[in-house]
């Protein structure tokens, strides 16, 4: 199944609606909750904006660093929703110009168990305003697959479904990897990225990090509690109060 919302700038816009809790009584609702790359390529008074303006969404969440929305831009102003700057990360690193011998499923879990316990803050702030949220709302980082990616599993996690779907869900990135990097070469001259793996989102990489997490901190729940300082159980309730549906 392919979950990505066709745009002409945007290459890994998704809803995230449609998939069940383990117990498959429920699944999570359509046209609530996306995932996207940087919103700053969107564009006032395209077919793109439009588009975009027409998901009804009244929340963005910017993961990135500020500079990378200073230096990249950010989804333009608009009356319709609010912005929000989180970035999560703290420790920026450079995925291009890693070396062909750097094995992507350790090397990427490893720095999202960092942003996991480097971003509480801004972790935290960013799963209220979802909690909170009684419209459409998108989250985004610059390609949709780290930062994003990472987030979601938490929300996915906190809704009951299964590691398998949230595995799964990562992965989708590889079908927009082939865009995310001629938009990279774009930006750097036509060069290509050093490293082979550069917009590869393979399984291994969600695997090692939620096998990382459960061992650090038991579960996904644990880490809500120990890491984030919030209650996982009303935390949860709240998710799946405003994003899930019966299913059938």
């Amino acid at each position: 199944m392919d979950r990505h919302i066709p745009f002409e700038r945007l290459h890994n816009f998704r809803d995230l609606g449609g998939y069940p809790t383990r117990d498959g009584r429920h699944r999570v609702r359509s046209g609530l909750l996306y995932r996207a790359d940087s919103l700053g390529k969107l564009v006032p008074g395209t077919p793109d904006w439009d588009r975009f303006l027409a998901l009804g969404i009244r929340t963005v969440i910017d993961l990135r660093h500020p500079w990378e929305a200073r230096s990249r831009g950010r989804v333009a102003p608009h009356p319709s929703f609010a912005y929000h700057n989180l970035s999560i990360e703290h420790r920026a690193y450079d995925q291009a110009a890693q070396t062909a011998d750097v094995d992507p499923g350790p090397y990427l879990a490893e720095r999202y168990m960092e942003v996991a316990e480097d971003g509480t803050k801004e972790i935290r702030q960013a799963l209220e305003l979802i909690a909170d949220a009684k419209a459409p709302l998108v989250y985004h980082c610059a390609s949709g697959k780290d930062r994003t990616g990472q987030l979601t599993a938490l929300v996915l996690a906190l809704l009951d479904v299964d590691d398998e779907v949230i595995i799964e869900d990562f992965t989708l990135t590889e079908r927009a990897t082939p865009r995310l990097l001629a938009d990279w070469r774009e930006r750097n001259e036509g060069r290509s990225p050093t490293w082979p793996a550069f917009g590869r989102a393979p399984a291994a990489v969600m695997r090692l990090y939620l096998k990382a997490l459960g061992s650090r901190y038991g579960s996904t729940e644990g880490y809500v509690d120990q890491a984030l300082g919030m209650d996982a159980a009303s935390l949860a309730a709240a998710l799946r109060a405003s994003l899930l549906e019966p299913s059938g």
